[in-house]
């Protein structure tokens, strides 16, 4: 799939007036994103736990991010919301949609699910701080009116991000690694025997894979921002419209891993994924996009409105509940899943 998209690319710049080259660019962009996970996927079966879930929350961020850059160049100071807009969709599609369908699905099969609290905690502590200095602390600060920062406050800002990502990954791979190992429970659907790792050859090949992967996903996105955008206005949809658009684009492959995961009994590995991913989106999500923003002048608004804000309070505070004991049933999930779509709905009825 990647070297498909890529022919496609070369195809829509040698003769850009093909028709049907758009759907064609689309049907590559989602092909790529699904083909990059799985070529992490087997990185990460490779490398083991858990730097396997790191490998692919990096994996669908540097995806991420890529989209959100290159769309901001092709704009321009248009798109200076796009940033905060996609992060915010990627934080509520994390941690509303992907856990609720994965503690929903796993609860309905097990009834009752365990995870290690220890490291949730400290994902769920990380990713509170970072999310309020990102997205809510510019309404607040009076050096400049928000929801932007200054240039001074943007540094400062992308340099905490960096440092709460880099503390996270050091406990997760290193000082604390047991906080995030799977709770191996021998059962029908989660055998202690599992399928050999690929060989460094494949590893090495899926590196490759990985790689050309992430470039089509790039220039396809570049490729069909214009009609992407073009067509949101038609349906007069709501500007946030773009950054969910793209925040889901980038996450259902690993949702639908997370969710795989929790109904074969290893809901550990789904929230190593699903936290992992939040933490990394902004983590290096805003560093990259406050660096563009300082080199090309452009004003970047991070800041969430009033409801957004009442939202994602809501949700990190739910969150805190639901994974505080180290068990979930099908309610907890229910409660995520009823906080998903209460933003969904009220991203297009305001």
């Amino acid at each position: 799939m990647p070297l498909a998209s890529v022919l496609v690319l070369v195809l829509s710049w040698l003769m850009p007036a093909t028709p049907g080259l758009v759907p064609l660019l689309v049907i590559g962009l989602g092909g790529s994103v699904i083909a990059s996970v799985h070529h992490a996927e087997v990185i990460a079966h490779r490398v083991g736990e858990p730097f396997g879930t790191l490998v692919l929350a990096l994996a669908v961020t540097v995806i991420e991010v890529a989209l959100i850059v290159s769309m901001m160049l092709s704009g321009g100071e248009a798109t200076s919301a796009l940033a905060r807009d996609t992060v915010f969709a990627a934080v509520m599609i994390i941690l509303n949609g992907i856990i609720g369908l994965s503690l929903l699905a796993g609860g309905r099969r097990h009834h009752e699910q365990g995870f290690g609290v220890k490291g949730v905690t400290a994902g769920l502590a990380t990713l509170t701080v970072i999310v309020m200095f990102t997205l809510v602390l510019p309404n607040y600060t009076t050096s400049r009116t928000g929801p932007a920062f200054t240039s001074s406050q943007l540094i400062f800002i992308a340099v905490v991000t960096l440092v709460l990502f880099g503390g996270y990954t050091f406990i997760q791979t290193v000082r604390h690694r047991d906080y995030f190992l799977p709770h191996d429970e021998e059962s029908e659907d989660n055998p202690r025997e599992h399928a050999e790792p690929p060989t460094s050859r494949e590893a090495l090949a899926s590196l490759g894979m990985l790689l050309v992967a992430l470039v089509a996903v790039v220039l396809s996105a570049k490729g069909i921002s214009p009609s992407i955008e073009y067509l949101l206005d038609v349906v007069g949809a709501p500007a946030a419209t773009l950054g969910i658009l793209i925040a889901g684009i980038v996450l259902l492959p690993e949702g639908v891993a997370a969710v795989r995961a929790a109904i074969h009994n290893r809901l550990q590995t789904s929230l190593n994924l699903a936290i992992g991913s939040a933490i990394a989106s902004i983590g290096l999500t805003v560093p990259t996009v406050a660096v563009l923003s300082l080199v090309m002048g452009w004003p970047l608004a991070l800041g969430l409105d009033d409801k957004s804000t009442l939202l994602l309070v809501v949700t990190l505070f739910v969150a805190s509940l639901s994974l505080r004991t180290g068990r979930t049933n099908i309610l907890l999930g229910l409660v995520h899943i009823v906080m998903f779509a209460a933003y969904l709905f009220l991203s297009f009825v305001p």
